[in-house]
């Protein structure tokens, strides 16, 4: 009898890894499909870079996300916004607050949505990018630090990023610290980012 649930166990877990990593393996080949798309556009049209597509690991997208950024104006620097599809994996408890509550591992959709602005002096590849948000996240997960009583579907984000960017264009990257909020608590992040300017 405990053998078979064992093994029940042990077989949903081994499904949800599965499904994990059959997402993120999609939400890879998507980025890469959408770089080459980007490439290919971008060598067709002479214009200011001040677009960008780039795959993140933690940041406002907070395990994983593939996002577009935009400046509002035709200039490189200045404002601009982000928007992105990523996922990430945590504990999922239902029948909260009943006598006997069940929970499983669960990985679900994040889709990150900020306002930023880019510091920096025209002639440079370097930049400061400062921004605000807030992401969706598809259940109310127990991730990070966020627990029973504090989860929610909506976190604030910021940002505080170093990015480089060449100004015709091409490979560019980012780094920086992105705190996340939620109910009055603020949890420590960072990201990291590699991408296309077009």
């Amino acid at each position: 009898m405990y053998a078979a649930k064992f093994l029940q166990r042990i077989s949903k877990k081994h499904k949800t890894l599965l499904l994990t990593k059959s997402f993120f393996m999609k939400l890879i080949i998507f980025s890469i499909a959408c770089c080459f798309y980007f490439t290919s556009f971008a060598q067709t049209k002479n214009k200011v870079a001040n677009q960008s597509f780039y795959a993140e690991l933690g940041g406002p997208g907070i395990l994983f996300s593939a996002n577009y950024d935009t400046r509002f104006k035709k200039s490189p620097f200045g404002l601009g916004g982000r928007v992105g599809l990523g996922f990430v994996s945590g504990y999922f408890e239902e029948n909260i607050g009943s006598q006997f509550p069940r929970g499983r591992d669960l990985s679900v959709l994040t889709v990150p949505v900020q306002i930023n602005y880019l510091f920096g002096k025209p002639s440079s590849v370097n930049a400061l990018e400062i921004g605000a948000g807030v992401t969706y996240v598809g259940k109310k997960l127990d991730i990070l630090n966020f627990y029973e009583n504090d989860r929610t579907q909506f976190l604030g984000t910021a940002s505080f990023m170093y990015r480089r960017m060449p100004k015709e264009g091409g490979f560019s990257w980012r780094i920086g610290f992105t705190p996340l909020v939620a109910k009055n608590y603020i949890q420590p992040s960072g990201a990291v980012s590699v991408g296309y300017n077009f």
